[in-house]
């Protein structure tokens, strides 16, 4: 017995930019860079040192005082946050069937993303290592500037 399976009808080509061809590469390209900035991150703040028992606000203190430290957890924020939004945003899109229930969930999605890239953001940059008045937490080089 043979089954004819009918030829699909080919779609028409569209001028301009694939965004979904663009989310698929960026999801490739970000896990790559992600899995490298992950591990790094691990180990850096798991086994070099006294380990998990560093970790406190000297330890962040300290690391964030250094540039590196501060790209280095900045692209791990962005690509992160980036990348888990373009999966959810492929879920939505293939099993959200209703388009005023798939609009709300894309924008409420863009919403968090927003907010929370900003408000990462903000907590990187503005990060202060050496506060007045808590001087048992602070990292070694903060006693020095006083």
């Amino acid at each position: 017995m043979t089954v004819n399976i009918e030829t699909p009808r080919s779609l028409p080509k569209r001028s301009g930019i694939n965004l979904e061809k663009w989310g698929w590469i960026y999801m490739r390209a970000s896990g790559v860079v992600l899995v490298v900035l992950i591990f790094g991150h691990l180990f850096v703040n798991l086994m070099v040192g006294d380990g998990v028992h560093a970790i406190d606000f000297a330890f962040v203190g300290g690391k964030w005082a250094d540039p590196f430290w501060v790209v280095w957890d900045t692209l791990l924020l962005w690509l992160a946050l980036i990348h888990g939004a373009n999966g959810m945003r492929t879920l939505v899109a293939d099993y959200a069937h209703n388009p005023t229930l798939r609009r709300i969930f894309m924008w409420s999605l863009l919403g968090a993303t927003v907010v929370l890239l900003v408000l990462g953001s903000l907590v990187i940059f503005t990060f202060d290592p050496c506060p007045v008045g808590y001087d048992d937490l602070l990292p070694e080089f903060c006693k020095d500037i006083k």
